[in-house]
C-alpha cells in the first residue's frame, strides 16, 4: 500500500494577533507549493490551533507520513526539544502514522537575499546620499541560550556586511543573551558612522520587534548626529517561502541536515559543557492551545508595545512589595515572543516560589522568557552575570 503524504508545519506561537496572522498566511503560501497534498500548521503555544490539532486533521485525511518542518529561522530550544518532544509523542500514540522532521530555515543564500531586499527597501525609502561605505548595518537577532543559534545570526550578518558592501556590520540581540539592542548601538555609535541600519531578522513582528524599534528610538534621540534606519522584519518574503518549501523536499531526499557538530546537547561548546547529554523534551505543555486566553489584548494586529508599560509597572510593584527578596526584573526576557502577560491566574495568595508579591494574580504582564526557572527547568545561561545582558539573567539569590 503507497504511503499517503502531508505537510505540517510547525510555529512556535505568539500572543500577538499580528504574529499569528502572519505566521498562518506563510503557511497558506506553502500549501500553493504543495497542492497535492494536504497542508496543516499548529503552534507551540498560545494560539490555536496547536500541533497536535494539525496531525489530527492530517490522520483524519488518511495521511500515513507526515513532513513535518519547523518555521523558524535558527534551531535553539523549540526547533531541538519542543517541536520534536510534541512529534515524538503524537507518534507513539499514534503508530500508524509516520512523522520525518525537517530542518529549520537556517544560514541559506536564499534568506540571506531576502534580508538583503528589506534593508534595501528601508535605504531606499530614505533616501539621502548616504555611501554604503559610510553606513553601519546592525543586525539584531532573537537571542537564544543556545551558542549555535547565535552565531549563526553573525553569519547572517557578515554576509549581509560582505554581500552589500556596509562599512562596519554589528550584531545584537533582542533578549536572553548580550549584546541587547540598546547597548549594541551604544557600541555602534562610537565608531563614527553617520548612518546605522537596523535591521530585525525576525520572520514575524509581535512585542520583540517592537522592542528593536523602541529600543533604536530611545538610542536615535541620545545621537542626533547620527542618522538611524528601521528597516522591515522578513515576513512573508517569497524568498522565504522558497526556502521553506525546499525543507520540505530535503526530507523526501534524505538529506535532512541539523547542525547536531555544534549542538550544546550533544558535543562539549566552550561554555556550555553542563548542558551535554541533556534530556530533550518540551517545555510547553502547560501552555499548549491558550488560544483566545493568551491572545494579547491590549493592542490589535499592530503591536504598540503597551505591553512593556505593563512590565515596567508590575516591576514597580513587586519592587515596593519585596519583602526582603531581590527583585528579578519581571520582564524575564523570554526565549520566545510572550510579551504579556502569561495569564495563568493562579490567585494563590503567596510568594509563587520567585519572589513574586503576595496575593496577585500571576497576571502581571511578563515580557515574559522563560530564561528564568519559573518551573521550565532551563539550564541556567552561563553569562547570566554579563553586563549588556538582560538584568533578568542574574537570578540573585
Amino acid at each position: 500500500m503507497s504511503e499517503k503524504l502531508g505537510l505540517m508545519i510547525c510555529g512556535h506561537g505568539s500572543r500577538n494577533k499580528g504574529a499569528v496572522k502572519q505566521f498562518a498566511q506563510l503557511a497558506e503560501a506553502l500549501k500553493k507549493r504543495f497542492p497535492d497534498w494536504p497542508v496543516e500548521y499548529g503552534y507551540l503555544e498560545f494560539a490555536n490551533p496547536v500541533i497536535h490539532d494539525g496531525l489530527n486533521k492530517l490522520k483524519e485525511q488518511g495521511c500515513t507520513h507526515v513532513l513535518a518542518v519547523p518555521g523558524m529561522l535558527f534551531a535553539a530550544g523549540h526547533a531541538k526539544n519542543d517541536i520534536p518532544s510534541v512529534l515524538n509523542t503524537y507518534q507513539a500514540q499514534n503508530p500508524g502514522m509516520k512523522i520525518t522532521y525537517g530542518r529549520e530555515l537556517a544560514v541559506d543564500t536564499r534568506m540571506v537575499r531576502a534580508a538583503g531586499e528589506r534593508i534595501q527597501e528601508a535605504l531606499t525609502a530614505a533616501g539621502g546620499d548616504v555611501p554604503l561605505h559610510e553606513t553601519l548595518l546592525m543586525v539584531v537577532g532573537r537571542g537564544a541560550s543556545d551558542p549555535d543559534a547565535n552565531s549563526n545570526v553573525m553569519k547572517i550578518t557578515r554576509l549581509l556586511w560582505e554581500g552589500m558592501g556596509f562599512g562596519w556590520a554589528e550584531t545584537s540581540y533582542s533578549g536572553v543573551t548580550f549584546p541587547l539592542v540598546a547597548p549594541g548601538l551604544e557600541h555602534a555609535v562610537k565608531l563614527g558612522y553617520k548612518r546605522i541600519v537596523v535591521f530585525p531578522y525576525f520572520l514575524f513582528t509581535g512585542v520583540l520587534v517592537q522592542r528593536i524599534y523602541s529600543a533604536t528610538d530611545e538610542i536615535a534621540a541620545k545621537y542626533p548626529d547620527v542618522e538611524f534606519i528601521k528597516a522591515g522584519y522578513l515576513n512573508d518574503h517569497p524568498q522565504v517561502i522558497d526556502t521553506m518549501a525546499d525543507r520540505v523536499q530535503e526530507i523526501l531526499q534524505g538529506a535532512n541536515v541539523m547542525n547536531c557538530q555544534m549542538c550544546k546537547y550533544r558535543e562539549q561548546v566552550l561554555g556550555f559543557e553542563a548542558e551535554v547529554g541533556l534530556a530533550q523534551e518540551s517545555h510547553h505543555h502547560h501552555v499548549e492551545g491558550l488560544g483566545a486566553d493568551a491572545e494579547c489584548r491590549l493592542c490589535d494586529e499592530f503591536c504598540t508595545g503597551a505591553c512593556e508599560e505593563k512590565v515596567r509597572e508590575a516591576a514597580h510593584h513587586h519592587h515596593d512589595h519585596d519583602h526582603g527578596h531581590h527583585h528579578h526584573d519581571h520582564s524575564h526576557e523570554h526565549g520566545h515572543d510572550h510579551g504579556h502577560g502569561h495569564h495563568h491566574h493562579h490567585d494563590h495568595g503567596h510568594s509563587h516560589d520567585h519572589g513574586h508579591a503576595h496575593g496577585h494574580s500571576h497576571d502581571h504582564g511578563h515580557g515574559h522568557s522563560h530564561d528564568g526557572e519559573h518551573g521550565h527547568h532551563h539550564h541556567p545561561y552561563p553569562h547570566a552575570d554579563h553586563p549588556l545582558g538582560p538584568k533578568s539573567m542574574s537570578k540573585k539569590p
